[in-house]
C-alpha cells in the first residue's frame, strides 16, 4: 500500500575526530579514531535516543574505527550487539586521502569545482564518483530495508553515507550531494514507505 511503512531508519553520524576537527577527507577504516570530543558526542546522542525513547530492533555499523567505536556505545544502551556492513563506508576518496580542503585547493587546481559540479566523474580520478557513491549506498540501505521489513533500526556510519542516503530516499540530483550538511554526533531519521520515503529530521545535534 501507497502508505504502508517498510522500515524506519535513524542514522547516528560517527562521533568526532582529529581529521574532523580539521575538515580532511578521509575513507581509512583503521583511523583515525574517536576524539575526546567525539566520545561526548556520542555519549549525548545516547542520552538523546533514550530521551526520545527512540525504539530499535536492530544495530548496523559502517566496519571503520570511528563508527564502531560510536555503534559499541549505542549497542550498550539498547542492550543489543551491532553488526558491520562493509558498504557503509566512506566515499573513496583517493588522493585527497588525509588532506584539508586548503591543501586540496593548492595540489589540485580546480578539483573542488570538478567535485562539486560534477558528481558523475571520479575526483580525483583514482577515487569513486559521488554519483557511484550514492547508488552503492543507496543499494546498501534497499538491501538492508528488505531485510528488515517492519522494523526500526539504527544505522551508525559517516556524514558522506547519511548525506548519499538523504539524496537517494528523496531522489534528489547527484548534485545536491554537496549542499547538505551533517555533523559528526548527529541524528537522522528517514521512514521508508513502499513507493516514497519521508526525512523526519536531519543533523539533530544534542545540546
Amino acid at each position: 500500500m501507497y502508505f504502508s511503512r517498510k522500515c524506519k531508519i535513524t542514522f547516528i553520524c560517527n562521533g568526532e575526530t582529529i581529521y574532523s576537527e580539521d575538515g580532511r577527507f578521509t575513507d581509512s577504516e583503521n583511523y583515525p579514531p574517536l576524539s575526546d570530543t567525539g566520545q561526548d558526542e556520542i555519549e549525548k546522542i545516547c542520552e538523546f535516543l533514550k530521551a526520545r525513547g527512540v525504539k530499535n530492533d536492530k544495530i548496523y555499523s559502517s566496519p571503520a574505527l570511528r563508527s564502531v567505536q560510536s555503534a559499541s556505545m549505542i549497542a550498550k544502551l539498547f542492550k543489543q550487539d551491532f553488526e558491520t556492513v562493509e558498504d557503509l563506508h566512506p566515499r573513496k576518496c583517493g588522493s585527497f586521502n588525509g588532506l584539508t580542503y586548503e591543501q586540496i585547493d593548492e595540489k589540485f587546481p580546480d578539483a573542488l569545482d570538478k567535485l562539486v559540479n560534477n558528481p558523475d566523474i571520479p575526483t580525483p580520478d583514482d577515487a569513486e564518483s559521488i554519483s557511484s557513491f550514492i547508488n552503492r549506498i543507496k543499494f546498501t540501505i534497499n538491501d538492508i530495508i528488505e531485510k528488515n521489513i517492519g522494523s526500526r533500526i539504527i544505522i551508525v556510519t559517516h556524514r558522506d553515507v547519511i548525506k548519499a542516503a538523504i539524496c537517494a530516499a528523496l531522489n534528489m540530483p547527484d548534485s545536491s550531494f554537496n549542499r547538505i550538511y551533517i555533523k559528526s554526533g548527529s541524528a537522522t531519521q528517514i521512514s521508508y514507505f513502499e513507493r516514497w520515503s519521508s526525512l523526519v529530521y536531519c543533523d539533530y545535534t544534542p545540546i
